[in-house]
């Protein structure tokens, strides 16, 4: 987290949360969503505007985490946003030389391999469980053939519970009000 983020937390420590407003996709996009888009629906039915300055993403990127009942958030100063997840909390990017990337660029050690009923792999890490991007399904392919990763079936409802992530924090918000937020 950036010394600035700490420094307006402790200078504001009771700014509310925020819900709805951040989603992140299966491909490790990042949307910014508005009253109006949250009107239409939840995320990722109605995704909103895909973040593209460069630095606000590296922003979100260092300051990305999650609260100990699994929702995930990005630490915006003093105001925790949280983000609605299209499918895990982490989206992996996979290198030719076998190591694992998130979609924040932070190392990954794979514990465990899974897959869903739509076929779909996740990779469980020292972060925590995510989704391997579409586009390195190639080297995920070549990873599970040579053994490397021998992936266990699980249904796609079972992963919120069984990994401990939310995927709409929105959704449980009056449920589970976060400490000092709202």
């Amino acid at each position: 987290m950036d010394d600035l983020v700490r420094q307006a937390m402790a200078k504001w420590p009771n700014v509310p949360d925020c819900f709805g407003w951040l989603g992140l996709d299966a491909r490790g996009g990042w949307y910014m969503r508005d009253d109006r888009v949250q009107a239409q629906g939840p995320f990722p039915a109605a995704k909103g505007s895909l973040l593209k300055h460069e630095k606000l993403v590296d922003f979100i990127h260092r300051n990305y985490g999650h609260d100990a009942l699994g929702r995930w958030y990005f630490q915006n100063g003093p105001q925790r946003v949280y983000v609605e997840l299209e499918v895990a909390p982490w989206i992996w990017r996979l290198q030719s030389d076998g190591a694992v990337l998130s979609h924040t660029g932070w190392a990954a050690q794979v514990r465990a391999c899974v897959v869903d009923e739509h076929g779909r792999l996740y990779l469980d890490t020292d972060l925590g469980l995510g989704l391997v991007h579409s586009l390195d399904m190639e080297l995920a392919a070549c990873a599970v053939e040579a053994g490397t990763w021998v992936p266990q079936e699980m249904r796609e409802g079972e992963l919120p519970g069984r990994f401990g992530f939310v995927r709409s924090p929105a959704s449980t918000r009056q449920a589970h009000p976060a400490p000092g937020g709202d």
